[in-house]
């Protein structure tokens, strides 16, 4: 089995890690293994977890790193970080969000606004797909979904139009789908990007509970640093970066005293210190590999426990 992808911003992010050779890494999106190669390769006494929800990921991970003692694979969510370290800590951990290459490019996975496939978008395989939401969700909670989601203008039209549609036959397909979207927008609308690349998301984040798990998961993976540790996150929208952003400005708020206070009485230090800012590609990069246009990196080290 093939799973590729591309890391983006892959040197970056390992830069932003400060590989230990003996420390203990966890990838908590490990995919098709790039990251985490090049972690493992820079290993001498140290550990590698590597973390995947994707069973096709899984097998290809325990193909790559059969020979790899030092890397361990887990089946399972990031949001399970604390379960699967069972109380160690972690010198660095990363997490590359959104849809592997690997996913979009497999047309039976039904990612893609650009492959005909059955509506599906599971990156676990299991629960509810696509095809189940936009066939059973009501008016009001596709429009909430997509516009919510997928910050889509015109979410109520296409909301409406896809019940409307599923009274007639079952949306069954990527292409039905967007034959739908198109139909509820206007050409004006349609002429900057993908027409359906806002629904797509939509609902692919809705399918996999994505901003849940991480906004669950932020606290957990930041106490299961070690102090000194690094964590360090890849988002590829505007909401998964907004969450982490503000997240990791809590983490790295000190004094919260009125500003009229002559001096500080809450005692209030960081816990951590942000030390990459929603770095995005090169321009070199982006010849490269497009899909990056949209992924940003997110560093912070951890000073001391939360309070």
């Amino acid at each position: 089995m093939e799973f590729n992808h591309i890391p983006v911003l892959f040197n970056e992010t390992i830069d932003s890690l400060n590989i230990n050779p003996d420390g203990l890494y966890v990838d908590c999106t490990a995919g098709g293994g790039g990251h985490s190669g090049k972690i493992a390769s820079l290993l001498r006494n140290g550990r590698l977890i590597a973390i995947d929800r994707d069973p096709d990921a899984i097998a290809v991970l325990t193909e790559r790193f059969k020979d790899k003692p030092q890397v361990k694979i887990v089946h399972n969510t990031f949001n399970n970080i604390k379960a699967i370290l069972d109380g160690e800590k972690a010198d660095g951990i990363l997490a590359d969000l959104g849809v592997s290459s690997f996913q979009l490019d497999e047309a039976s996975r039904g990612f893609s606004f650009h492959k005909d496939a059955e509506l599906d978008m599971r990156m676990s395989k299991e629960g509810a797909s696509a095809k189940d939401l936009v066939n059973s969700l009501s008016v009001g909670e596709l429009t909430r979904i997509i516009r919510d989601y997928g910050e889509e203008k015109y979410a109520n039209r296409i909301a409406n139009n896809i019940v409307n549609a599923r009274s007639e036959k079952e949306i069954a397909t990527t292409f039905e789908l967007i034959d739908i979207i198109k139909a509820s927008m206007p050409q004006k609308a349609m002429r900057d990007s993908h027409p359906a690349r806002r629904t797509f998301q939509a609902l692919r984040i809705a399918v996999n509970g994505e901003l849940d798990q991480l906004d669950s998961a932020l606290d957990d993976m930041f106490d299961s640093l070690k102090v000194g540790g690094v964590l360090s996150i890849i988002t590829f929208h505007s909401l998964e970066d907004r969450m982490v952003k503000q997240r990791f400005n809590k983490f790295a708020q000190g004094c919260t005293c009125p500003k009229e206070f002559p001096v500080c009485v809450c005692g209030k230090t960081p816990a951590g210190k942000i030390t990459v800012k929603g770095l995005a590609p090169s321009e070199e990069e982006l010849e490269e590999n497009p899909r990056s246009h949209s992924a940003r990196l997110r560093s912070i080290t951890k000073l001391k426990e939360l309070d």
